[in-house]
């Protein structure tokens, strides 16, 4: 078999070409034989050299050749393997004249997200799956797209694995998106905001994600979210937000932080709630409103150190 690496390259554009070149054989190959691994250590794989493309315009890459790179990370030696990532997560932070090209690029490409996603149903291929994907969701129009879809009811499912290196990388991913999490609660476009906040109610309040619901209610960053979300000029999100809001309350175990977040701002809550009100909502909103309140009104601050109790009083909403 003819070696893909004629000579070394000579240019960024010969090295890209190489490497195109190598991805299509490849992905020819319907699985892992003994002829590519002969392949891959005999001529090499010009995949590290393009690290010194940083200069290079990522323009040469985020075309076919990312796609191509990505359905073929299952057919590539482990090392090479690692490489590609760092390739992927360079070309994901690189700008062109001030622009995020790769973030352009996605967002006219999510459904390579679906294949990333899914990937962390191959336990050979978890980890690099979700180290590309922490990458991606650097932009907030892919973050967006998979906070949407079903993907992040997978993801949540990956957390529960049994293995226990996928659930850890499922978590460190899920963690990333509470990064993105709180930019697209606290977006000023009102249709993501409304979006953002319904789906995360919605994953939260189903059952099959109770383990999950108990650590995201056990955040006092996502609650100081929720507590100035309550406060926004749009009902229909207000009233989104109340279904979230409601279960950092109602957690029988909440961490002493919270229960002096609340305690501080009790008579704030109460004030407001007596205001909340719609004219047309389920029976059951008022009931879990009532709740709500009588959980409010039995709560006494927890002791803390003076320096903590000091940072709790700090967090107080404006109601």
């Amino acid at each position: 078999m003819k070696c893909l690496l004629y000579s070394k390259p000579k240019s960024p554009g010969e090295m890209v070409r190489q490497v195109h070149e190598h991805l299509i054989y490849f992905n020819n190959k319907s699985s892992k034989t003994p002829q590519l691994e002969h392949q891959e250590k005999s001529c090499g794989f010009p995949i590290r050299p393009l690290f010194v493309l940083v200069s290079f315009k990522a323009v040469g890459w985020l075309d076919d050749r990312f796609r191509l790179l990505i359905i073929c990370l299952p057919k590539l030696d482990l090392g090479i393997r690692q490489d590609a990532t760092h390739v992927i997560a360079n070309l994901q932070r690189q700008r062109v004249s001030s622009r995020l090209i790769a973030s352009e690029y996605m967002e006219k490409n999510l459904d390579l997200m679906n294949i990333l996603i899914l990937g962390y149903e191959d336990s050979d291929m978890a980890l690099t799956y979700g180290a590309i994907v922490r990458e991606c969701i650097r932009h907030q129009t892919v973050a967006k797209y998979i906070l949407e879809s079903e993907h992040m009811k997978k993801i949540f499912d990956y957390i529960e694995d049994p293995n226990f290196e996928i659930a850890a990388d499922a978590t460190a991913t899920f963690k990333f998106f509470n990064k993105y999490n709180s930019k697209l609660l606290g977006s000023p476009s009102y249709i993501t905001r409304r979006q953002s906040t319904k789906l995360l109610g919605d994953i939260l309040l189903d059952r099959t994600n109770s383990s999950v619901k108990l650590r995201y209610v056990s955040s006092l960053d996502n609650l100081k979210i929720f507590m100035n979300l309550l406060r926004d000029s749009n009902k229909t999100i207000q009233l989104e937000t109340f279904r979230v809001f409601k279960l950092f309350v109602g957690n029988q175990n909440k961490p002493t932080e919270i229960v002096n977040v609340l305690v501080t701002n009790k008579s704030k809550l109460l004030r407001f709630f007596e205001d909340f009100k719609f004219e047309k909502v389920p029976e059951q909103f008022e009931t879990d409103k009532a709740q709500v309140v009588r959980e409010i009104e039995n709560l006494e601050r927890k002791d803390r150190k003076d320096h903590q109790r000091k940072a709790i009083d700090n967090c107080q909403i404006s109601c």
